[in-house]
């Protein structure tokens, strides 16, 4: 895997010296604890602003965890294409048909240690139903889910429980939504 922003010799530790800063000054709180040997799929949510996603590298860099996130290709666009690899971005492309999730659960295979972040909504905008590509990238690589939260209601956000998938798709969703029910987004409209 790539050198990013969690793994950039000398500036990645001072990063992490400036996001607990930054979480101060705001006043959120980042919860969870550093993890050894992590290998799982981390999924965020609710996602309704793009702030979560500055708020998820503040929290991530404290955690000291190495990750990469899958982003709609757009994002990927000149000029801030680098840009977006080296904070940890996978291009996907939604507009065209091929097998991301093969693609992810083959990437798992060849490493020893990978962290995916996953939005399951797909977007910040109100969703009816939660996009599944997720479940089935652990299920079929094996790996337990982290359950990734902001909480703007509690100002935190951060990390909290494994989840390991039963291989019962809705019972297992419905699960994992609970676990989501009390979490209240930036923008809470968008939920």
């Amino acid at each position: 895997m790539r050198t990013t922003v969690f793994s950039t010799p000398l500036l990645t530790p001072m990063l992490r010296f400036v996001a607990l800063g930054v979480l101060k000054i705001v006043g959120w709180k980042a919860i969870g604890t550093e993890l050894k040997n992590p290998r799982f799929v981390l999924i965020g949510a609710p996602h309704t602003s793009n702030w979560d996603f500055v708020l998820m590298l503040l929290v991530i860099l404290k955690l000291r965890l190495q990750v990469y996130w899958m982003g709609k290709h757009t994002l990927f666009s000149f000029p801030f294409g680098g840009f977006m690899k080296w904070l940890g971005g996978i291009s996907v492309n939604r507009n065209q048909s091929y097998n991301v999730v093969r693609d992810i659960v083959r990437q798992y295979k060849n490493n020893e240690s990978l962290i995916v972040i996953i939005s399951p909504k797909g977007t910040r905008k109100k969703v009816e139903k939660w996009k599944t590509g997720f479940y089935h990238i652990a299920t079929n690589a094996n790996v337990p889910i982290l359950l990734g939260y902001v909480d703007a209601s509690r100002k935190e956000a951060g990390i909290a429980d494994l989840f390991h998938s039963s291989g019962e798709l809705e019972k297992d969703m419905a699960e994992i939504q609970n676990f989501y029910a009390d979490k209240k987004g930036i923008n809470p409209e968008n939920a």
